[in-house]
């Protein structure tokens, strides 16, 4: 696992041993970062990181310069891993939280440019996610929020279902938000 650009390129990041998460690989994030580098401008996105395990993710965006990151997990050991990287890589933006996610969201705060969730696969409620960020408005108008899951969830039928692309057994799936057409657009 390393940082694939920004300004800490190619630094490797070692978890603690026994950390029972399911980092995003460095081929699939490259690919998602090369996706995010033609919709946003990292210097200017607030992004908040769901299940952010060993905060690879997190860290990319920091690396980014990313305007400001928050990273949710549960994990205590997680939380303080991701604590002290952007501690020692000196990420001031990012700030590492630790709670449940499904607690987290369910009270509206709003504010995001960029969502980014990767929960584990074999989470029960993980397809309830989605909801939680578009029903509490955590995602800014034009912002853009990715959900990383395996091939059993389909999310094509979703309101705010954007694309979904594929990078062997890991599944992105991009969401909008739908706005409401103005009563101006409609009429001709």
């Amino acid at each position: 696992m390393r940082i694939i650009s920004g300004n800490h390129r190619g630094k490797i990041l070692k978890p603690p041993m026994g950390l029972l998460v399911r980092p995003t690989t460095d081929m699939a994030k490259e690919s998602l970062f090369n996706i995010l580098n033609n919709r946003v401008d990292f210097e200017e996105v607030k992004v908040l990181d769901l299940f952010a395990g060993t905060g690879n993710i997190s860290l990319e965006f920091a690396a980014r310069d990313a305007s400001s990151v928050m990273s949710v997990d549960l994990n205590k050991a997680c939380i303080d891993f991701i604590s002290k990287m952007a501690a020692d890589l000196s990420f001031k933006q990012l700030t590492a939280i630790q709670a449940n996610v499904f607690t987290f969201l369910s009270r509206p705060m709003g504010g995001f440019d960029v969502i980014f969730a990767d929960p584990p696969y074999d989470l029960a409620e993980r397809e309830r996610v989605p909801d939680l960020i578009f029903t509490n408005n955590w995602l800014n108008d034009e912002g853009w929020f990715v959900f990383e899951h395996d091939k059993y969830l389909n999310f094509k039928e979703h309101p705010c279902f954007f694309e979904e692309r594929c990078y062997g057994k890991i599944h992105f799936t991009f969401f909008q938000k739908t706005l409401p057409i103005n009563e101006e657009q409609t009429q001709v």
